[in-house]
């Protein structure tokens, strides 16, 4: 029967959709792509264990499992070793262990739950992203399958034996579908509101998505009715839906999956139910020769994309090259992994699987169904026979004919069966065609040893099948190896011609004076001078390593800005008890970055200065909610902030510092606020202390390169150079004029973290951030004397501040 070539057509849509969206950042939407995939799989595995169920009278896991292990295992675990691999070559140590567990979760199929876990806490959401990140949609593929074969066959059960070979297995397929499509399309429509990033990872809340696939699959009986013009039309509605919804839907501002990804996931089914009686050519713009050979490599082509786009960034430099060239390696390494990985050890012998007569996939329907679950192996007889000499040993098996040729796999003929006295068994004796001789001389045969024989047919019988497996993918392996180690040659050479970025025109170089350090200003920007202009790694300490590492954990606030326990004011003030002055450092993590530095200012006062510390990260000091993924911090952010603002009113102290993120958010029930918006929330914020010309606005430091991404062991330290965002700039202007209109102060975060706007990595030898956005601890507390001399000394703009 001929195969389905328009569901490899789709599968190539998709997989291209998702490697442009994660490569080029379009389309928009085409990480949907995943949800096609989903569609598809339900459709074709559920058809694959109907057909069985139809043929067999019974679902056998043992061999389900063994055909997907065969399939999807090998090149799985090729592609997490190189990664796991390359990433303790590349990367600092934190990171390459990060990866390497990530690794792990991929291969016993949990990376979903670990990228959820990542993704909502607050700390680790802005972490660099894994090159593995891929694999959760693997993990959740794998953990429906793992439920979905067990339910058909407990529930079949209690179907009559008779009726199991016919619909009633699709009639219970069906059924089950309806109820996995109510339940789980209603969890990611309550799910995807209150927890976004948990939705999107959840087995829970895609179940539907491979439910409609099964639900289509049990009704392609009724789809055989279709006459193939309506087929044809609902399959091109279905792509044209599909196309669409990756143009059209923008993955960053709706909830995934639900209910958005019903458009994508619809279309799919329209598109998989027209080609049950389209033919193949009316549906050409996806069953061509490309498409399909895209779709057959897609399994590979997905594992591989990411790793190399993650990678490609740190190692590549910044040119128009820079995407053709990940494009291509892409390409290179995806079809590389599917010719010597996935499709030969797919049908190894030696691992249970038989080598198919065609480049065939043997889990994809028909299009009308088949009863063979695996593909034969190829029988071609030769077209001109071999003259034997005579021997006295035969290695001819029982029931041999002149002029008939044998080889394994080929049917036996009614003259050759009926030739052969003895009855063997059909699993150790080869199978005849017959041959006509051309201008053969006549053979002499001599006696035949029966035992001889059937030794060596069982021999030939397990031999064929390896011999078979060579010559079936001998050629194919060599070509792609070929190809693969011409692009890593490719690669070398562009990471060792790499050159370090050069500087902008306002950053100086390593000949330019730095600035003379009269002030702790000074001292700063010497330092930042000195790290734009570096072209190589220095001794930092704490290292990279060190404070990834450590992330949040290490900040003596932490617990101060945690949204349990209720902080206690006592554990988070530092500084003598009867300290004249009293200082208070409010606000989301932003502030709790900058705590090591008041703590720090506290206890080299002299007695002089008690700071406490209080706040709640991810919560936003501004008088509106600010959207948060984390759901704790929702919920405790109003009464936090109704708390700190008690505990001010009880102690009155002499300032109060405030400081939070400076980026775009949304209110609660989803109105996009500007930088004008949210520091205007700020501002109304603290007039609620009631302190007018005591409030100290600490600007949060510019956003930083992600250390994970950036740094490496072979690159340049201005690959983690980054600009000021317009974002930064909008909510610095915006800041300075709250301040203006109240009397208050501002103290400017770029005297201490970007020299001429080239904000780097680290100063002398201190990392400056942990992750984009906070401050490392040891960064944080050298600053205590800048700090100390911007409250008592002066202000962001050089004028003498107010005293106090």
């Amino acid at each position: 029967m001929p195969l389905r070539r328009d569901i490899q057509g789709l599968r190539a849509l998709a997989v291209l959709a998702v490697i442009g969206a994660h490569a080029a950042g379009w389309p928009r939407g085409g990480v949907a792509g995943v949800d096609v995939f989903f569609v598809i799989s339900g459709f074709v595995i559920t058809g694959m264990l109907l057909r069985e169920q139809r043929k067999d009278g019974r679902i056998r896991l043992a061999r389900f499992y063994g055909r997907r292990a065969r399939r999807l295992v090998p090149a799985a675990l090729v592609t997490v070793g190189a990664v796991v691999g390359t990433a303790y070559a590349l990367f600092g140590r934190a990171r390459a262990e990060q990866i390497l567990w990530d690794g792990i979760s991929a291969l016993l199929l949990v990376s979903n739950w670990r990228f959820t876990q990542q993704g909502t806490d607050y700390f680790h959401a802005g972490d660099a992203v894994s090159p593995l990140q891929n694999f959760w949609s693997l993990s959740v593929e794998e953990q429906f399958y793992l439920v979905w074969p067990g339910l058909l066959i407990v529930s079949l059960l209690f179907v009559p034996a008779v009726a199991r070979r016919g619909q009633a297995a699709a009639a219970v397929a069906a059924g089950w579908a309806v109820v996995v499509i109510a339940a789980s399309f209603g969890w990611a429509l309550l799910q995807g509101s209150s927890a976004p990033t948990a939705a999107y990872f959840s087995t829970a809340t895609r179940a539907w998505e491979f439910a409609l696939g099964a639900l289509l699959a049990a009704g392609v009986p009724l789809l055989r009715r279709l006459p193939a013009a309506l087929g044809a039309l609902l399959a091109w509605i279905g792509v044209a839906g599909i196309v669409a919804s990756l143009v059209l839907i923008d993955m960053t501002a709706v909830g995934f999956p639900g209910p958005w990804a019903a458009a994508p996931t619809l279309a799919t089914a329209l598109a998989l139910a027209g080609g049950v009686t389209a033919p193949p050519r009316a549906l050409f713009l996806w069953t061509n020769p490309v498409a399909v050979v895209v779709g057959n490599a897609s399994y590979s082509l997905y594992l591989w994309h990411f790793p190399v786009v993650v990678f490609a960034a740190a190692l590549l430099p910044a040119s128009p090259w820079s995407l053709p060239l990940t494009l291509a390696i892409v390409a290179v390494v995806g079809f590389a992994s599917y010719a010597i990985i996935e499709q030969p050890l797919r049908y190894a012998p030696f691992l249970g699987g038989r080598v198919p007569a065609i480049a065939a996939d043997p889990e994809e329907p028909a299009v009308e169904a088949s009863d063979a679950a695996e593909p034969t192996p190829p029988a071609v007889a030769p077209a001109v026979p071999v003259v034997r000499a005579p021997e006295i040993a035969t290695r001819r098996p029982a029931g041999w004919q002149p002029g008939t040729r044998y080889f394994p796999g080929s049917p036996r003929t009614a003259q050759s069966a009926a030739a052969d006295p003895v009855e063997v068994a059909a699993a150790s004796v080869p199978q005849v065609v017959p041959v006509e001789p051309v201008n053969a001389a006549p053979v002499v045969e001599a006696p035949r040893v029966p035992s001889v024989a059937m030794a060596d047919s069982a021999a030939g019988a397990i031999a064929a099948p390896m011999t078979a497996w060579r010559e079936r993918f001998r050629t194919q392996v060599a070509l792609a190896a070929a190809g693969l180690v011409a692009a890593a040659l490719l690669v070398v050479l562009v990471v060792q011609v790499q050159q370090p970025r050069p500087l902008p025109p306002t950053a100086g170089g390593t000949g330019q004076a730095a600035p003379a350090i009269e002030d702790p200003t000074a001292a700063l920007q010497a330092d930042l001078a000195a790290a734009v202009s570096a072209t190589a790694w220095p001794d930092l300490h704490p290292s990279i390593d060190e404070v990834t590492a450590q992330s949040s954990g290490a900040n003596p606030a932490h617990d101060c800005f945690a949204p349990t326990p209720q902080p206690d004011a006592a554990a988070c003030t530092w500084g003598s008890g009867d300290a004249p002055r009293h200082l208070y450092l409010v606000g989301d993590s932003t502030a709790m970055a900058y705590a090591p530095a008041l703590k720090a200012l506290a206890e080299q006062s002299g007695g002089a200065i008690r700071v406490t510390t209080v706040g709640l990260y991810g919560c936003r000091f501004t008088d509106v909610l600010v959207q948060n993924d984390d759901p704790a911090v929702m919920q405790a952010c109003t009464q936090r902030k109704n708390d700190v603002a008690a505990m001010i009113a009880a102690d009155r102290p002499e300032q109060v510092l405030v400081s939070n993120a400076y980026t775009l958010g949304r209110t609660a029930d989803g109105r996009d606020l500007s930088a004008a918006d949210l520091i205007a929330a700020e501002a109304a914020e603290m007039a609620r202390y009631g302190m007018p010309g005591r409030i100290v606005f600490l600007e949060a430091p510019p956003e930083g390169a992600p250390l994970g991404n950036c740094y490496t062991r072979v690159g340049s330290p201005y690959a983690c150079a980054t600009s000021i965002t317009p974002v930064w700039r909008d909510m610095q202007t915006a800041t300075a004029a709250a301040a203006a209109a109240s009397g208050d102060r501002v103290v400017d975060a770029l005297a201490f973290t970007c020299w001429q706007d080239v904000c780097p990595a680290f100063a002398g030898t201190l990392p400056i951030r942990y992750d984009q956005t906070h401050l490392t601890v040891a960064y944080s507390a050298h600053l205590a004397p800048y700090l100390r001399w911007a409250l008592d000394g002066a202000v962001a703009a050089g004028a003498p501040a107010p005293p106090g």
